[in-house]
């Protein structure tokens, strides 16, 4: 969790049995583990100590000094050069790892079987699966642009086709 000495698991299970007794019944250990995390950040929010990221929460408004982009702007796609995908898909695995290393030496289980294991785990697999699809995609993409032919040049016509005309 975190340094914090009043992070306590009695803590995190007094949350938890507060919502439980309004009606919010525990769905998985992923979604735990996530809640755990969460509860963490709502404490320190609470107190003014951290300052969630926008678009963290589900339904958080904007800041007044962030402008939404226009209609005219390709929200799903990114531009990145070659370098700058490798450098993210290397910040990826090491994230990954990192999780990986957390959960492995974790001190609430032997197991990796806790909330926060569960949690560490699922972010890792999640690390992975995007560095390996940004790396499929960038490839994808210069393999593309080799088989273009270079801008200005035009295409030569084959024997074939001027043996037939």
């Amino acid at each position: 969790m975190t340094t914090d000495h009043r992070m306590t698991s009695g803590f995190i299970i007094d949350v938890l049995d507060v919502l439980e007794r309004h009606g919010y019944h525990r769905h998985d250990n992923l979604h735990t583990g996530q809640a755990v995390v969460v509860i963490g950040d709502l404490a320190h929010v609470y107190e003014g100590t951290y300052d969630a990221p926008y678009g963290t929460y589900p339904g958080q408004a904007l800041p007044p000094e962030a402008e939404p982009p226009g209609p005219e702007a390709d929200q799903d796609a990114v531009i990145l050069t070659a370098a700058e995908a490798r450098t993210i898909a290397t910040a990826l695995d090491e994230a990954a790892g990192y999780k990986r290393d957390r959960a492995g030496i974790c001190a609430d289980c032997p197991d990796q079987s806790c909330p926060a294991c569960q949690s560490r785990l699922q972010a890792a697999q999640t690390y992975d699966h995007l560095a390996t699809q940004m790396t499929q995609t960038a490839e994808a993409a210069r393999t593309a642009n080799a088989s273009q032919p270079e801008q200005g040049s035009q295409p030569q016509p084959t024997a074939e086709l001027e043996a037939g005309q």
